[in-house]
C-alpha cells in the first residue's frame, strides 16, 4: 500500500536524511528518499547531510556520507504514496505546493505523541544525538504501522 515513502524536513540536511536511513534500514522493500521544502531558497541544492547527523548516523551504523539535499516539489510530491513530514508547517506547506499530497501527508512523530520533531540545524551535537533517538522512535512506530 504504502511502498514509496517520502521523508520531507525544512533543508534535507538534519532531520530526513536521518530518518530516510533508519526507515531504509528497517523497510528494505520499500522506496525511500528524502527532500526539503527550503532547500533551493537556502542555497543547499545538494549540499551533504549537515556534519552532527552524520556523525550520530555513523556512530550507530549508518553511512549517510553519499547525501544530497534536493528541493520538494510538486512532481517529486506525485511519486510517492505516503509523505512523512517534521511538524504541522510542513504539512501545510506540502498541501500548499502539492494540494493533492495533503491526504498523503503525515508527521513522522504521530505514532509516539509528538507534533513536531524540532530542527536542531544551529544546536550542539547534542541536540543531533536527543534529534537521533527520537527519530529512531518516530520510524520504530511507523515500520510497526506499515508492516
Amino acid at each position: 500500500m504504502f511502498d514509496r515513502i517520502l521523508v520531507v524536513c525544512t533543508a534535507n540536511i538534519c532531520r530526513s536524511p536521518v530518518a530516510e536511513a533508519l526507515l531504509k534500514a528497517n523497510l528494505p522493500n520499500h522506496v525511500i528518499e528524502s527532500a526539503g521544502t527550503m532547500v533551493a531558497s537556502s542555497n543547499l541544492l545538494n549540499a551533504r547531510a549537515h556534519q552532527h547527523s552524520q556523525g550520530v548516523c555513523a556512530e550507530h551504523g549508518f553511512d549517510i556520507s553519499g547525501h544530497s539535499a534536493r528541493q520538494l516539489t510538486p512532481e517529486l510530491c506525485g511519486q510517492f504514496d505516503l509523505i512523512l513530514v517534521m511538524s504541522h508547517e510542513h504539512v501545510d506547506e506540502v498541501a500548499l505546493l502539492s494540494p493533492g499530497s495533503r491526504g498523503k501527508t503525515m508527521l513522522l512523530g504521530q505514532w509516539i505523541g509528538q507534533g513536531d520533531i524540532d530542527d536542531p540545524v544551529h544546536q550542539p551535537k547534542a541536540s543531533f544525538d536527543v534529534l537521533f533517538h527520537t527519530l529512531v522512535r518516530a520510524t520504530t512506530a511507523w515500520v510497526k504501522k506499515l508492516t
